[in-house]
This record gives structure tokens, sequence and C-alpha cells, in this order.
């Protein structure tokens, strides 16, 4: 169905945030190297750098529902206002959330399903501060990571998948206090990661937003009533945290 799919613009002539990009990626590391994308990153990046806690389907690793952080409540039905055959309907818990990668995917997809913890963040995240290393493990040069989080010609914004604080569009994303260079990503459930090589820092969020009732699923069913909440806004917690370290 993806590859049927029409082009909307052609390729490098500008930018429209999507998921399909990164399928399309997972599904090339699989003809690739003739490997399902899970067990490939899992036996070549995470298990090499000692992640213990960085797996697609937690649940069926080995990981139980009260070491991971719940989702939405009532399933992918945004308390009640979406129905389709087979809609998950109690709370999402130990599942990928999102619900492409979960219906269509297995759970295992280039752009939703991985699961991790803030010790395993925190070396990943120090991956990127170093160059493409950590400790004895090498995965990528610095004039890769240079290559991933340059700002593009097209839109500031954005780099090679991630996005990069351009302009002040991403003032909600990074806040006012992290340097031009600064980059990272949000996902959809709650949680960021803000990587800053001037000051060599980064920050991870790992929140759960969803797990809430949804403010007025008549209005907008996306919108959660966690997400009005002044720590909804990653900028405003990640200004906190560069104003405690001055």
């Amino acid at each position: 169905m993806i590859k049927k799919t029409p082009l909307e613009y052609q390729p490098g002539s500008k930018h429209i945030y999507s998921d399909v990009d990164y399928m399309i990626l997972g599904f090339i590391i699989e003809s690739v190297t003739a490997m399902p994308l899970d067990r490939y990153v899992e036996t070549t990046i995470y298990k090499p750098l000692g992640l213990k806690h960085t797996v697609f389907n937690p649940l069926m690793k080995g990981f139980t529902p009260p070491q991971i952080a719940a989702t939405e409540l009532h399933g992918n039905t945004r308390d009640g206002v979406i129905h389709f055959p087979n809609i998950r309907t109690n709370t999402i818990w130990g599942q990928v959330h999102d619900e492409k990668a979960w219906y269509s995917m297995g759970g295992v997809s280039g752009h939703a399903g991985l699961f991790s913890n803030t010790h395993d963040m925190a070396v990943l995240m120090q991956v990127m501060l170093n160059g493409g290393g950590y400790g004895n493990v090498k995965l990528f040069d610095k004039k890769t990571v240079e290559q991933f989080t340059r700002h593009s010609p097209e839109d500031a914004t954005f780099g090679l998948g991630w996005r990069v604080n351009g302009n002040a569009s991403m003032t909600p994303t990074f806040g006012v206090l992290a340097t031009p260079q600064t980059y990272g990503h949000t996902g959809w459930t709650g949680t960021l990661t803000s990587i800053d090589p001037v000051n060599h820092m980064a920050i991870v969020i790992l929140g759960n937003r969803p797990h809430s009732p949804v403010a007025d699923p008549k209005v907008n069913p996306n919108v959660f009533v966690s997400g009005l909440l002044p720590a909804a806004t990653y900028g405003w917690i990640v200004d906190q945290v560069y104003g405690a370290l001055k």
C-alpha cells in the first residue's frame, strides 16, 4: 500500500512531517539485512551498547506491565468516539500505542513501537554527543552525526530524522534557552529527546500524556486533559532544566 501511494512533492524540495518515511526505512533495513527490524536493531545496536530495556513488544520479551507506563485509558477509542473492527478498548499498557504499528505491523515499525527507560536513553543520547560511539562501541562517525543534524535548506527545523532548533517555531519543543544547534524529537505519547551539542547536554522526557481523559472527545478527540497542563509543553520543562543548571 505504501509503495502505491503517490508522492505529494518531489523528494528534497520541501518537508512535511510524516510517519511513512520511517516505515519505509524499516522495510529497507529488513530487505538489506534479511532480518526482522526488531532483531536487527536489538542485536547490532542495543545489545552491544549494553541496553537491556530497549525493545519492541516488551511483553513478549520478559517485561511485565508494572515496568511500563500505560498510555490511553480506553484503547484507541479516544474515550469512545472512534470505532473500527477489533479496536482496542482496554487501557493500553505494554503495547505500542500507535495504531498503524499495532494493527498493521505487529508492534514493530521504523516509526513507532520502541520501548526504553531513562538509563538506556541516556546511553543513546551519549552516543550522539560522543559523535557516534559509547565506550568501546562505535556505531558511526562524527560526520554522520553532523549530516543528520544539519539544518535543511528547505526548512531549518528539519534535519534527517531529527527536528532541529532552527527558528522560533521550535520554542514549544526546545524552549528559549537551548542553542540553535540543539536537535531532538518528540513522541505522540508525551516523550522528548533534546540534545544540545554546544553545552554537551541531553534532556529526555518519558511521559504518558494520553493516560488521562480526552478533554472534549466531540470537539477534538486528540486533545487529552494532561495535554492542557503547563508541563505538557516540552519547552517549558527544558527551560527549567537549563535554568537549574545556571
